[in-house]
């Protein structure tokens, strides 16, 4: 289609530029090519940045807002229809999306879809883009662990291509589903983990489970080229979301009560970083402000000691004075 055209001529001129960077450093033509592929990956990945602390912010808010989900569930009870024009209204209210953590994965679609055609057309040895036929005969000929980066596991001429193709599938999938997997499993709070009946644990394990189903079902038809990239991307995904789970978790999760007995480690004296500290009820303090006590138990559940204040003796008791 002539509307995609434009896309197909960026998504090869940034590969035939990290190629060209690759070959004058003097890699040969497998590797310039295959890592040229990655460097698309991380230019993408780069650019998406934001959408990903967009997705970030999106789920952190639904989880605040699941009491609310919740009441509003048990309110209209039996009535999908009502309750789910509620749950619109209460997002839009709180400026969020349920469907945002969707917002990666679609935003990378089109550059998926242009590098596969880009590939397809390498593998008929056609020019695409701004691909030169010269351009187009050096990545037919590269590989990666010996299958050319346009074979696919459908039609497949040797066994290693395909044993090439489906080790990379099962990678793909595997490394999709760990990465959702540990979203549920170490950056939720127990509220929202432990209520598995609310909209927003349903969109995750669905996530969960749909995305590796999918790639492994249209992965034998993706050229190497192609599950090298998604690959790669999906690396990054779990590298990223490794550092944003461990550096800053969700408030209530596992993951965040295992930041806070680091911190504990690490600083014994720090208030905020002791166990139970920071919170709300009485082991944070005792009130909703969560003050942490003081060595004289004030600001918490136990016992206040007030400062002795002096007192004024009477004139009787009083001694003469001094002139």
């Amino acid at each position: 289609m002539k509307i995609f055209e434009p896309l197909y001529d960026a998504v090869s001129w940034i590969i035939l530029m990290f190629h060209k960077g690759f070959d004058h450093a003097g890699m040969n033509e497998s590797w310039s090519w295959c890592l040229a592929i990655v460097g698309l990956v991380v230019l993408i990945r780069i650019a998406l940045i934001p959408l990903f602390v967009k997705q970030i912010r999106s789920m952190r808010n639904m989880q605040v807002l699941q009491p609310k989900i919740k009441a509003i569930q048990e309110r209209y009870k039996g009535d999908r229809e009502k309750t789910s024009q509620e749950l619109m209204k209460l997002y839009k209210e709180h400026n969020t999306n349920p469907l945002s953590s969707c917002l990666p994965v679609l935003a990378q679609s089109p550059f998926f879809l242009a590098l596969f055609k880009v590939l397809s057309g390498i593998s008929k040895g056609h020019t695409v883009g701004v691909l030169t036929q010269a351009d187009v005969d050096s990545a037919r000929k590269s590989t990666f662990l010996g299958a050319n980066l346009a074979d696919k596991f459908v039609g497949a001429d040797t066994t290693h291509v395909q044993i090439v193709t489906m080790l990379m599938i099962v990678a793909m999938s595997a490394s999709q589903f760990y990465t959702q997997r540990q979203l549920m499993t170490k950056n939720m709070p127990a509220p929202v983990a432990g209520a598995p009946s609310n909209p927003f644990m349903q969109q995750q394990k669905l996530m969960m489970y749909l995305f590796p189903i999918m790639f492994g079902v249209f992965g034998i038809n993706f050229p190497v080229g192609v599950l090298l990239y998604w690959l790669v991307s999906n690396f990054w995904s779990m590298g990223q979301q490794l550092y944003v789970i461990r550096r800053m978790p969700a408030a209530g999760s596992p993951a965040y009560e295992a930041m806070m007995k680091r911190k504990a480690k690490h600083d014994p004296k720090d208030p905020a970083a002791e166990t139970g500290k920071g919170g709300t009820g009485s082991a944070a303090g005792g009130g909703s402000n969560g003050a942490a006590p003081g060595a004289d138990g004030a600001g918490g559940g136990g016992t206040k000691t007030a400062r002795q204040q002096p007192q004024r003796q009477p004139r009787s008791q009083r001694g003469p004075k001094k002139r």
